[in-house]
C-alpha cells in the first residue's frame, strides 16, 4: 500500500526542479518559497460539491459556533431548514462533513468554489 501524499510527490519534483536554477531563471529562493506557502494555502481539487442552500445551512452553523454533529442533527430535526436541506442532508450527511471540515465547498447549481 502506498501512504504517500500528493503532498509529498509535489515536494519531491520541487526539490529536484529547485537544484536547477536555470529553471528558476535566477528568481530569489524567497519568490519561490511563496508559491510553496500558496500551495499549502490553497483547497483541494477535490472539493465536495453541496447545493446553495445547504452551504447557507452551513456558514450559519459555523457562525453561531455549532459543531459538526449538531449542525447535521438539527438540520435534519430543525422546522428552520427547508425540506430540500433536510433531504439532502438525510442522504449525503459525509459529504456536508467533508466540506466542514475543509471549511470550503463548489456550490452544485453555479460551480463557484466557497471558502470559509
Amino acid at each position: 500500500m502506498n501512504y504517500e501524499t500528493k503532498r509529498d510527490v509535489f515536494e519531491a519534483v520541487w526539490n529536484r526542479l529547485s537544484e536547477y536554477r536555470v529553471f528558476f531563471n535566477g528568481w530569489p529562493r524567497e519568490a519561490i518559497d511563496e508559491y510553496k506557502k500558496r500551495y499549502n494555502a490553497a483547497l483541494p481539487d477535490d472539493l465536495p460539491v453541496i447545493p446553495k442552500e445547504v452551504g447557507e445551512w452551513l456558514k450559519n452553523c459555523k457562525h453561531d459556533e455549532c459543531d459538526l454533529v449538531d449542525a447535521i442533527v438539527s438540520s435534519v430535526n430543525s422546522i428552520i431548514t427547508s425540506r430540500r436541506v433536510t433531504r439532502w442532508m438525510e442522504d449525503h450527511f459525509d459529504t456536508f462533513a467533508r466540506a466542514w471540515v475543509l471549511g470550503g465547498w463548489c456550490v452544485e447549481e453555479t460551480g463557484e468554489v466557497v471558502k470559509l
